[in-house]
């Protein structure tokens, strides 16, 4: 996979810095309840994702399997926790 993870949490971290106008991700940072917009966005994320198994469709499996990785990298940034430490994490379950 390369470094995409890495260079999709490093533009989400320098939207959260920047919050450029007309942004999606700058938005989460800017608004109030952008936690809680990541949230229910992850939680919408994964029952698509879960119908998109059931129904055997494998482009909107990839759609919102991708969908979920983005909003649970913003959440990261969020919470201050580093890709490095999500990385490692998943090393010591290999």
């Amino acid at each position: 996979m390369d470094d995409t993870l890495a260079e999709l949490f490093a533009v989400i971290e320098d939207r959260k810095e920047t919050l450029p106008e007309g942004s999606y991700t700058a938005s989460l940072f800017a608004h109030e309840k952008g936690e809680n917009a990541v949230l229910e966005k992850l939680g919408e994320e994964t029952t698509e994702l879960v119908l998109a198994a059931k129904d055997d469709d494998s482009d909107e499996i990839t759609h919102e399997a991708a969908d979920i990785v983005y909003h649970l990298l913003v959440l990261l940034s969020m919470k201050e926790v580093g890709i490095e430490e999500l990385e490692a994490e998943l090393e010591a379950r290999r």
